[in-house]
């Protein structure tokens, strides 16, 4: 079992302490990355900030640190957006076993959406322009196919061309991408990229074999 399964009780206490004390616009969230990545969470207050439940899976950013593309190293108060617009201040502890490894994490998303509207309402007034929010491109989605799907959205998205007009090269680079980000690491994924791209499966693998263009 997980470090975070393993602490459950005490995680839970301090996790409860954090929301409480920052009220219903702090979610505080419990994954046990030893569990299948579509049914991490094991513990979280305040799911409503970001639509998710015990049960859900976790973000892209998860996906990177548990293929080692990401540096699995403590995040603090750097900026996020959820699907539906909302802004959020978050920091991500990550806990390790005897060897090292990434096995589970504590996540802190407070919802600053108000503050940042009412900071620009004040800046008008006392400046000419105000600054924008920070974007930091983690997917806060609880169904795991449903990250699976924006993960490929968005690397077709970034080649700035149809599906349908993609180059072999252009696949190869999005097959290697989604690698990197850990994509693969969830069960089936090669099935539901090679139906996205309208490539087979062996295809798919043939690819993840090529050197990156």
């Amino acid at each position: 079992m997980g470090y975070v399964t393993d602490n459950l009780n005490l995680l839970s206490d301090i996790a409860k302490c954090i929301a409480m004390q920052f009220g219903e616009n702090c979610e505080v969230v419990l994954h046990d990355l030893t569990l299948p990545y579509n049914k991490t969470i094991v513990a979280i207050w305040n799911g409503h900030v970001t639509g998710r439940k015990v049960g859900d899976g976790g973000t892209n950013a998860g996906l990177e640190i548990l293929k080692g593309s990401a540096s699995p190293d403590d995040q603090y108060s750097y900026i996020n957006t959820t699907p539906d617009g909302k802004i959020l201040r978050s920091s991500s502890k990550y806990f390790r076993d005897e060897y090292g490894k990434v096995n589970g994490s504590m996540c802190i998303n407070l919802d600053i959406t108000d503050l940042i509207h009412c900071e620009s309402s004040l800046h008008v007034l006392t400046t000419p322009s105000a600054q924008p929010a920070e974007r930091y491109p983690e997917y806060f989605i609880g169904n795991i196919d449903d990250l699976l799907e924006k993960m490929m959205s968005e690397a077709v998205l970034i080649t700035g061309k149809p599906i349908k007009d993609l180059t072999k090269d252009e696949k190869v680079s999005i097959v290697h991408s989604l690698d990197e980000k850990g994509f693969f690491l969830i069960k089936k994924s090669a099935e539901k990229l090679a139906d996205f791209l309208g490539l087979s499966r062996y295809s798919i693998y043939n690819y993840l074999n090529e050197k990156k263009p």
